[in-house]
């Protein structure tokens, strides 16, 4: 085969429908394709003209409208169009328009007719058209931004520069110089091909090797990071900016299985990240004191703000938000080791709740603890413990995030033990659940280690997985306490309103939506022993197992979307109008288009929640202790 057309098969392979066809189908697809160039402007396909062509995007973007001239979505590298008039009559059904300067293969179709025969994957993908209202309804917002819609192969500008992982520490400053860059890859040679071993950059080279005067002779491989975070290259620039948050890192190696492609830098996602978020977090690393942090704090509310009015999802918002959340709890437990000195023994700071399951916002208290390592002694360690504890909890309350009613917060003796009597608590809730301790204990199967030992916080997770899915009482009671609230719909679909008190005449977005939602995705995720925090990735795992039909678990992706978005938006919109932000909403405040479809949204939770009832025998006031 020949060089072109090998380069065009790589590169759909990486992609849906195509990337998991038999390489004999790929070759037939590549050895009929055509290579077309269409300028920013120009319109590529009219509707009701003839088309006797699938439309592959190598690169570039398409706007796809209506026969209205409504848009109806935005695509780009490794998307397909045209497949529904191939499927309609052989003429345009959906007008394509490309918006930057774009380069397409045009696949016959005959081709596509054979595909279309012959492999039931093909098939499935180009046949679906999702009906759903509320798909419909957010399928504009998507859309139509740029961090959702463009791939992180966008942002790679150059050829990956590596060294093998035995140079010294001078050769490896030299190459970066050299070369101009802020990030060396560093690859083990060993074998027959080279596999991404590490990484060094510039701040590796000023804080591990400059400021401890090491000699230029050191070997490489002892101060460059390795258990690298990766990301794949069909992966989105948001994925990426979300994994940054997350992890608290400025580089990131884009691999094609196991084919380093390129390396993206922080730098690069800001360019598309308007919303400043990641400033924001390489920010609070930089203060030195809780009064910095607290005048950093009054940029969230903005930062926030400015992510809702791009259209930026809920993921993309909730995770930004915990990220902020994280980064500002990972500073204060630095700030509070230097004011107490080194900790006495290794520990793990968990966050809990939206803050463990990046669904956080910017109405929200702290939920926290600490996970102690099992050669704690209270006589000789919790006096640290307690003042770390307290000054990161004061610190953060300084920051905007409240004191916890509830006091669960790394504050309470309670809430911070060593392993092995957090290892008796998750045991005991689960082989021994009450209603009560369950509906008391609920927020803690939401637990993510975010500093210190945080292989603690992952073998708690391990023990929840292991053991959830094994205890049907303990499934059944959580299930129960899921169906505690329910949607705001009355039986002709109308609200359910607040009868009194300040917010009468208001239903609770978060209350009466979003929790009862992230609920009941909890309880079907650790019946499948279920690692996952977030609900969205929570969904994803629901699925693989199939306890979920395909329909259901997008009705459910939809339905948590849309509530969420406009509970997002009622608190943006709070927020520039100088008011404090909340989730009580007023009917009337909404849009026509807003009422409809959150209905539409509460009638998916309702549905969710009497599935949820009959699958695991919960019925609400039956005693299944």
């Amino acid at each position: 085969m020949q060089a072109e057309l090998i380069d065009i098969r790589n590169h759909m392979a990486q992609f849906p429908p195509f990337d998991e066809m038999p390489e004999e189908l790929i070759d037939q697809v590549v050895g009929g394709v055509e290579v077309e160039y269409f300028r920013a402007g120009t319109q590529i396909l009219e509707f009701g003209q003839d088309n006797t062509w699938l439309y592959y995007i190598r690169s570039g973007a398409v706007e796809i409208f209506r026969r209205s001239g409504e848009l109806y979505n935005r695509i780009g590298e490794g998307d397909i169009f045209g497949q529904f008039g191939l499927l309609m009559n052989k003429t345009v059904r959906f007008p394509a328009r490309a918006l930057e300067d774009t380069l397409v293969y045009r696949i016959p179709e005959a081709t596509f007719q054979y595909l279309f025969e012959n492999d039931d994957g093909f098939a499935d993908f180009v046949e679906t058209e999702d009906r759903s209202r509320l798909r419909s309804a957010l399928s504009r917002r998507e859309k139509s931004n740029d961090l959702m819609t463009s791939k992180v192969t966008r942002l790679i500008s150059r050829a990956p520069v590596s060294a093998p992982c035995t140079v010294r520490l001078q050769e490896a400053a030299r190459i970066m110089t050299d070369q101009g860059v802020s990030a060396l890859l560093l690859m083990d040679e060993s074998g027959e091909n080279p596999m991404l071993k590490g990484i060094i950059t510039d701040r590796d080279l000023r804080t591990r090797a400059v400021t401890e005067a090491l000699p230029s002779e050191t070997p490489i491989s002892d101060i460059m990071s390795e258990g690298l975070i990766t990301i794949r290259a069909s992966a989105y620039i948001f994925e990426a900016m979300l994994m940054m948050l997350h992890n608290n890192v400025h580089h990131l190696p884009v691999m094609d299985k196991d084919e380093v492609r390129g390396v993206i830098a922080l730098s690069d996602i800001v360019k598309y990240e308007s919303q400043s978020s990641l400033y924001l977090v390489s920010n609070i690393y930089h203060q030195n004191d809780v009064k910095g942090l607290k005048k950093i704090s009054r940029d969230v509310p903005d930062t926030f703000v400015r992510m809702v009015n791009e259209d930026a999802n809920s993921h993309m918002i909730g995770s930004a938000m915990a990220g902020i959340g994280r980064s500002f709890t990972q500073r204060l437990l630095e700030l509070g080791e230097e004011k107490l000195g080194p900790p006495p023994i290794p520990y793990c700071f968990m966050a809990l709740g939206s803050m463990a399951r990046d669904e956080q916002l910017v109405v929200t208290d702290q939920d926290n603890a600490m996970i102690l390592d099992d050669s704690f002694v209270p006589e000789e360690h919790d006096e640290y413990f307690l003042a770390l504890a307290k000054f990161v909890s004061d610190g953060l309350a300084e920051c905007g995030y409240t004191y916890c009613t509830g006091e669960i917060m790394a504050t309470n003796p309670k809430w911070r033990q060593p392993l092995r009597v957090w290892k008796g608590y998750f045991t005991d809730w689960i082989e021994n659940p009450k209603a009560e301790a369950l509906l008391n204990s609920n927020i803690f199967f939401d637990l993510d280690g975010i500093h210190g030992n945080t292989g603690f916080a992952e073998e708690l997770k391990a023990l929840v997985a292991e053991k959830a899915s094994h205890s049907q009482r303990f499934l059944t009671l959580l299930a129960r306490n899921a169906l505690n609230r329910t949607p705001p719909l009355g039986f002709f679909r109308t609200f359910v309103l607040e009868e009194d008190g300040q917010h009468r005449k208001t239903f609770n977005l978060k209350r009466r939506g979003t929790a009862p939602l992230s609920d009941l995705i909890r309880v079907h995720a650790l019946a499948c022993g279920s690692r996952a925090q977030n609900s969205f990735e929570r969904l994803k795992v629901i699925g693989q197992t199939k306890l979920l039909l395909e329909d259901d678990l997008g009705n459910l992706r939809d339905a948590l979307e849309f509530i969420s978005i406009v509970r997002i938006r009622h608190q943006a919109l709070a927020i520039e109008d100088g008011r404090k932000p909340d989730n009580n909403v007023r009917p009337e405040d909404l849009s026509p288009f807003e009422r409809s479809h959150l209905k539409d949204a509460f009638q998916v939770v309702s549905n969710a929640q009497k599935f949820l009832r009959f699958r695991y025998n919960a019925q609400v006031g039956r005693n299944a202790q």
